[in-house]
């Protein structure tokens, strides 16, 4: 029987006293009834702000828009919800009308990068897709908040199939991410046709999608969801969990059926000053998140959009908490942590040094101890020129996949890359008699 918290309970009658508790799963109904102002918000919460807060705040949200799940909003701790890393990431501050000479609209350059609608072509191999422009939660601390919520940046389907006919003329494109907003914001069928559509793109290998429902409403990760997905391997999910407290068992359970159905799943988190930025904070994290087989991805140094001064910390913070992860947890479990370069650099790994100097035949190095060691280099080393001639490279430049074609035998007949179903040995008398009719 699935199991409510009080606070869940009283959400649920204040919104509506008709509804059946059991309608709190329903990730329609949780959309249907996102909070989106600031009287809902008190109400189901039982707060009051002053007139003061009330007045700054409405002037929030004429500039960035309010929408919480009610999902969301039941993590809240009311008590201390000024301190509370649910409430810090979904409800407005003043503090994001506070604008600083270094802040950008657009500090990634996306829309300098799109070639095309919808496609922003950064890397040499792989672009970002826009596919959708809605999500469930507004996020305080998105560096799209110049799109997110603006009924007029909605991707429509012809623009959709113009970033597939982009795609489609580029052959350089071998992974593909779709992003927005939120993809699964998209019903089941729409995004199984996009899906469908990169399927059928030959030089296309990797499709991943970028999403924050596991998190903000875990309800959307339904079976119909899921075994749709299913057909469209290799796929990759990148979802976004920020502190320990976001990962509930309603989260757990839809990270649960998206590993069960293969598909291998990372995290991103965004260093976000007075809610995650302690190492502490980020190891359970991260623990959690491999515990329910997430693989941490990146640790992003917080975006220099408008609005966002507030949730930044110094670069320095971001090498303290990596300096208390390296070494001190496995390494399948830390992230690494970046700086998405304004003006559309790309991400660029920053992490600590441990390389302390070297010379022509020494390295010396550090541990996470502290420990100060030296690896010898190789007394000869021959580097082999490369001229870009491949065809007379002295390495052994065999790029394409190992032919396992060597099996003979009974082993052959072992072997799960072989289809022959029987051995039939050549030269006996009954192949003589079948050659022979």
């Amino acid at each position: 029987m699935a199991q409510y918290t009080d606070q869940q309970k009283s959400i649920a009658e204040k919104i509506d006293n008709e509804t059946v508790i059991s309608n709190w799963k329903s990730w329609k109904w949780q959309l249907k009834h996102s909070i989106q102002d600031i009287n809902t918000f008190e109400n189901l919460l039982g707060i009051k702000f002053s007139k003061d807060e009330r007045s700054k705040l409405q002037k929030t949200l004429e500039t960035f828009p309010l929408s919480i799940t009610p999902y969301y909003l039941s993590l809240i701790e009311a008590e201390d919800y000024y301190n509370d890393p649910i409430f810090l990431q979904s409800f407005p501050s003043p503090s994001e009308l506070i604008l600083n000479k270094c802040e950008m609209n657009d500090p990634l350059s996306e829309d300098e990068d799109s070639p095309v609608s919808g496609i922003t072509h950064r890397y040499p191999d792989r672009v970002l897709f826009h596919v959708s422009n809605t999500c469930s939660m507004y996020c305080r601390h998105c560096t799209r908040k110049r799109k997110v919520g603006d009924v007029d940046s909605i991707p429509q389907k012809d623009e959709v199939v113009e970033g597939l006919q982009y795609i489609k003329e580029h052959n350089e494109v071998r992974d593909v991410l779709l992003s927005g907003g939120d993809p699964f914001m998209l019903p089941d069928d729409y995004l199984d046709w996009i899906l469908t559509q990169l399927d059928e793109i030959p030089h296309v290998e990797v499709v991943r999608i970028g999403t924050r429902m596991p998190v903000v409403l875990p309800y959307r990760i339904t079976d119909n969801l899921v075994n749709m997905l299913k057909k469209h391997h290799p796929l990759w999910i990148n979802t976004h969990f920020n502190h320990p407290r976001e990962v509930t068992a309603s989260s757990k359970n839809a990270l649960k059926k998206l590993a069960d159905a293969g598909i291998p799943l990372g995290n991103q988190t965004v260093l976000l000053a007075g809610i995650n930025d302690c190492h502490r904070i980020i190891k359970s994290l991260i623990h959690k998140l491999v515990h329910n087989r997430v693989r941490p991805y990146y640790l992003y140094q917080c975006d220099m959009s408008e609005g966002l001064a507030h949730f930044r910390t110094p670069v320095g913070k971001g090498i303290e908490i990596m300096e208390n992860l390296i070494g001190h947890t496995s390494g399948f479990s830390i992230p690494t942590y970046v700086i998405d370069a304004p003006g559309g650099g790309g991400k660029i790994p920053v992490m600590p040094n441990y390389l302390v100097s070297w010379s022509t035949n020494k390295v010396i190095l550090r541990n996470y101890e502290g420990v100060i060691t030296s690896y010898k280099e190789p007394d000869t080393y021959e580097a082999i020129f490369c001229d870009r001639n491949c065809d007379d490279c002295k390495l052994q430049l065999k790029l394409d996949d190992a032919q396992e074609y060597k099996a003979i035998g009974i082993s052959k007949l072992l072997s799960d890359h072989d289809d022959e179903v029987s051995l039939i040995p050549e030269d006996t008398a009954r192949m003589e008699r079948r050659n022979s009719e």
